[in-house]
Parts: structure tokens; C-alpha cells; sequence
């Protein structure tokens, strides 16, 4: 993994656990409510591709004092300076949404207090959603004459269709038991007991083989979109492929000789 020194700036707050298998990324704007602008999203992108290049297992995204991220900063909009400054602009989260998908860690969204717009498309986007009991979400952007395009392809991949159309157009918020009811959050967690259970989540996801983590999200997501029939087709090769691995063997001698297995990666 990357010096997380270098991956920091005075935006986002970048940290890496002693064994580098955790990357903690803070986005660092609580004056913006963690608005998401240039800085933060290639940050986060930088992070991403840092964390492919190492032993990294699990990244966990958050945002500072209590917030995890109120959307894209409106300050920063190209307002005026035409259809390709729109384009770049929106690319930005649309290729961070995307490395979040390719990145062989899994990805981890630590949401408290406001997960609007654009930073509920980023929390979406991560595999896994742990809220805060007093957090937040919604896509208030419609107030204000935009539509969250981007947002919708990692919210209406998680919530039901109908309840994301609501969410989509009348800019509701939610809290979080009804974004867990709607498929939005993985767990909801007392305000109390949120750094624990965030800590516990995240060494059980670290303690697992890499390979397993690498293959079985690279998997989940080719299988997503298949007919059926395909998708199985397709997942009796993977399950092949990740048995044949040094992993699965050195687990299985693990399990029966009642030791920790030692992932070494193959």
C-alpha cells in the first residue's frame, strides 16, 4: 500500500492499518457537511487504485464529526461553461463509483448523520453500509432542479424499485431503519455501539482469504446482470477456480488441524 501521508490532503484523511490489510479514508470538509468536490472524489479514486497495488483487503469510507457526506458541492458546479464541463465534472464520480466496483477490496461505507445526493450514490456503491441509528439519506438535489442520475445506478442496484423511485423524485429523507427496510443499509447500529461494531465488521471481512475477497466480488458482480442458467454456468467455474487455490487448501488443513489458516494470497 501507498504512503497514506501521500493519499492525505486537507480533505481527505487517509490511514492504514499496521498489517495493511485496512485503508481508512475520511473525507475531512465537516464546514461542507463532507460535500463531495475534485479533491475528495480523485482522492478517493487514488486510494482505490493504491489499495490494488498492496495486500489491502478491506477499505472503509467515512466522513468527518458525524457526517458522512451531504452530496457533490454545489460551489463547484461549471455553471455556464458548457455541456463538456458537465461531462468532466460528473465523470469524476461516475469513474469513482466505477473503481469502487473494480477495486479487489471490498469496500465498507461508515454512514452517520447526513448520506444525501451524490455521497448516498458513493455509500451505495460500497458493498457494505453500516448506519449509525441517527443517520440520515435522500436525494434532495431534486429541490433544486437535478436529477441524481449518477446516484441511481448504485441506488436502484440496492433498494427496491419503488421505493427508489420515491426516493428518486420527491427528494425524501429516510432514516436508517427504512433504508434498511428498502435494501439501502447492510446493518443499522446504536449511535453508542458504532465504532465497535464497525471495528467488528471490519476484521471479519480482513480475515478472510484474499483470494476469496478478490474472486468472489469480482464474481458477485459478472453474475449480477446474467440469465440465470449463465450465471451458474459461470459460478461453477469460479467455485473451481478458487478450490483449486493454495487458499482453499491451506483452510481446509486449517480447519481440520484446528489452527488460523495463513493466507498467503494464491
Amino acid at each position: 500500500m501507498a504512503d497514506a501521508d501521500r493519499l492525505s490532503s486537507d480533505d481527505l484523511a487517509v490511514s492504514v492499518s499496521e498489517d495493511e490489510l485496512v485503508v481508512r479514508a475520511t473525507i475531512d470538509r465537516p464546514d461542507r457537511r463532507n460535500a463531495l468536490n475534485d479533491g475528495v472524489i480523485r482522492g478517493l479514486i487514488d486510494v482505490l487504485a493504491a489499495a490494488d497495488e498492496g495486500p489491502t483487503r478491506v477499505v472503509v469510507i467515512r466522513g468527518a464529526e458525524g457526517t458522512f457526506c451531504s452530496g457533490g458541492d454545489l460551489r463547484e458546479f461549471p455553471i455556464g461553461q458548457g455541456t463538456q464541463a458537465y461531462r468532466e465534472s460528473f465523470g469524476a464520480l461516475s469513474g469513482l463509483v466505477t473503481q469502487l466496483q473494480e477495486t479487489s477490496a471490498l469496500t465498507v461505507a461508515a454512514v452517520e448523520g447526513h448520506c444525501l445526493a451524490g455521497g448516498l450514490g458513493l455509500a451505495t456503491a460500497c458493498e457494505f453500509v453500516l448506519a449509525s441509528e441517527d443517520a440520515e439519506f435522500g436525494t434532495p438535489e431534486v429541490e433544486v432542479g437535478l436529477f441524481p442520475a449518477q446516484a441511481m445506478a448504485p441506488i436502484t442496484r440496492a433498494a427496491s424499485e419503488k421505493a427508489a423511485l420515491k426516493l428518486l423524485f420527491t427528494g425524501e429523507r429516510v432514516g436508517a431503519d427504512r433504508a434498511r427496510e428498502m435494501g439501502l443499509v447492510t446493518d443499522v447500529v446504536e449511535s453508542a455501539a458504532f465504532e465497535a461494531e464497525l471495528d467488528d465488521l471490519v476484521d471479519t471481512l480482513a480475515a478472510n482469504s484474499p483470494v476469496l475477497i478478490e474472486m468472489g466480488k469480482t464474481a458477485y458482480y459478472e453474475q449480477r446482470d446474467m440469465e440465470f442458467g449463465a450465471a451458474l454456468a459461470y459460478l461453477r467455474e469460479i467455485i473451481a477456480m478458487i478450490a483449486m487455490s493454495e487458499e482453499t487448501e491451506e483452510g481446509i488443513d486449517a480447519f481440520l488441524t484446528d489452527r488460523d489458516p495463513e493466507w498467503r494470497g494464491r
